[in-house]
């Protein structure tokens, strides 16, 4: 399903804006789960399209895409929000000969702000719905589990749109690698992940987090 069918499919749902105002550094929302049943969804979370349950490998649990069929795919969780707000989480992903799997996390519900790795371009990419607005080089290593952070912050008149990825294990970046000003205000939306299996193997989630974080 491409980025356009599920931005009208969020619309049909009728998603409704919670705010959640808080300081710079609070938690808003956090879910690594283990206390979540394998083969089930969170209850909290709006599954667009795609196959997402909880899995268990080697006692640790996280929710899994499967390998097929080779689309797009994404849920929304935590709360909704436009601005001074950043998502982070790891994702796993494995590539196949020449096949490489596509995966990410997103701010601003469906039509926002999304940071995703694109190993088969070896490239990180910053989108604005469908167009990219940022990319920069990227070195993913496969079977490997990958750090996301993506944050929107107010800055006087525009918005900060400011990712940063990194290999578990690594350290991690302690500035943004990849930056858009936005100059258009942001809508309210909860925040997502996106994946698409194109290498035909699964893509695990985890540890998904929302922090409130300091705008201008």
């Amino acid at each position: 399903m491409k980025f356009g069918k599920l931005l009208v499919l969020a619309a049909v749902c009728g998603l409704a804006a919670t705010q959640a105002h808080a300081q710079a550094g609070k938690t808003l929302y956090q879910n690594d789960f283990e206390k979540a049943a394998v083969d089930s969804v969170p209850d909290d979370f709006l599954v667009l399209d795609g196959g997402f349950a909880v899995k268990e490998a080697e006692g640790n649990k996280f929710i899994e895409l499967p390998g097929a069929p080779l689309e797009t795919y994404g849920f929304l969780f935590g709360p909704s929000e436009k601005e001074n707000l950043a998502v982070t989480a790891r994702i796993h992903g494995s590539g196949k000969g020449r096949r490489f799997p596509f995966f990410g996390v997103g701010l601003s519900g469906v039509g926002g702000y999304r940071l995703m790795v694109a190993p088969a371009k070896q490239m990180i990419e910053l989108y604005k719905g469908e167009e990219v607005v940022a990319s920069i080089p990227d070195k993913w290593a496969s079977g490997t589990w990958t750090q996301f952070h993506l944050q929107v912050r107010k800055t006087g008149s525009t918005w900060k749109v400011e990712g940063k990825v990194w290999k578990q294990g690594d350290a991690e970046p302690k500035a943004p690698v990849i930056s858009f000003e936005e100059k258009e205000e942001p809508i309210n939306g909860r925040p997502t992940v996106w994946a698409s299996p194109y290498a035909g193997t699964p893509i695990k989630f985890d540890d998904l987090k929302v922090v409130s974080v300091s705008g201008s």
